[in-house]
Formats: structure tokens, sequence, C-alpha cells
């Protein structure tokens, strides 16, 4: 928390941005060590995006295999901690399925202790972007999702999924 109080989220972040492979590398790392901790921890880093620019490190083809191992690791620590869910929802869209398990499992946990938060989830588009995933029966990312959909009532759930606009004019054509 010290580094965090002396503002040292930046420069490791800048670090993170423009630095050789190495030194972009042990940036990783140690934004993965300072969000770790405690939900404040993560939530001082979801502040300054740097989830998002961990999981840009990860996703690119010409990363280094041990700074997306880093990378990886480091957002996979700060998401488990993270319950600042504005900074979440923009991952979930083009996440991989490895890490968006960890991004949807911290909505399923926060999101029955708080009910601003849900009505934002619906307001932001993650309620709608969740509906759009493709899972299998069974799968961690289905029971997160169905986890999700239970905080809600089955009209809005419906809503938002793809293609309920047809179902909804079938009615109206089968009236």
């Amino acid at each position: 928390m010290g580094v965090i109080q002396a503002k040292g989220i930046n420069p490791i972040k800048e670090a993170l941005k423009s630095e050789n492979e190495s030194v972009r590398a042990a940036a990783a790392w140690s934004l993965g060590q300072m969000g770790a901790p405690t939900p404040d921890h993560a939530k001082a880093l979801a502040e300054q995006d740097i989830p998002r620019l961990l999981l840009d490190l990860y996703r690119d083809p010409s990363s280094s295999e041990d700074l997306k191992k880093k990378a990886k690791k480091a957002l996979k620590s700060i998401l488990q901690m993270c319950s600042y869910l504005s900074a979440l929802e923009s991952l979930i869209e083009n996440c991989p399925t490895e890490i968006l398990h960890y991004v949807l499992h911290q909505f399923a946990k926060t999101l029955p202790n708080d009910p601003a938060a849900k009505k934002s989830f619906i307001q932001k588009g993650g309620l709608k972007k969740i509906q759009e995933i493709k899972t299998e029966p069974g799968d961690k990312l289905r029971q997160y999702i169905d986890e999700i959909n239970a905080l809600y009532p089955l009209e809005i759930v419906q809503f938002y999924s793809p293609g309920y606009e047809q179902t909804l004019l079938k009615k109206l054509d089968d009236e």
C-alpha cells in the first residue's frame, strides 16, 4: 500500500507501456504483487486501467512468452481481489476464456451484495454482453453466467438475450 500511496503506480504503468520486454515483464510482475493483497489494492490498480493494459500485453502476439506469462499471472492476481466492477466491465468483451472466467467470477461474487452495481451492469451493457458469450453446458464460465442471470428477473435476461427481438416479433405475428 505504501507504493500505491506514494503514487508509484504511474511510473510502473509507464514502464509497462514503453520499456523493453524484460522491464515490462518485471513491471507486470510488480503490479500483480501490488494488486493481490486486498480489494483496496486491486481497486487502486483497476482505477489506473492496469487490468486492461495487462490483458493487452497478454493478447499481443509480439509479447514474449515470459511477458505473457507474467501479465496473465498479474492479471489473475488483481482480478481475484478486484470488487471495483466498473473497471472490469470493459474486460468482458474480447477477453480470452482463460481470463474471462476470473472476471465473471468477480461479478458473480460482488453483484449479489451491491444493488447499485446490479443496475449499472445492465445500464452499461454488461448483462447483454454475457448473454452473447458462447459456452458449453457445465462449463465454469456457464456457471458464472447462470449465477449472474439468476440475480435478475427472467424478463430482463430474456430481453438482453440474442434473438429475443425475433421471438417477440414472432409472437406478434402469431396473434
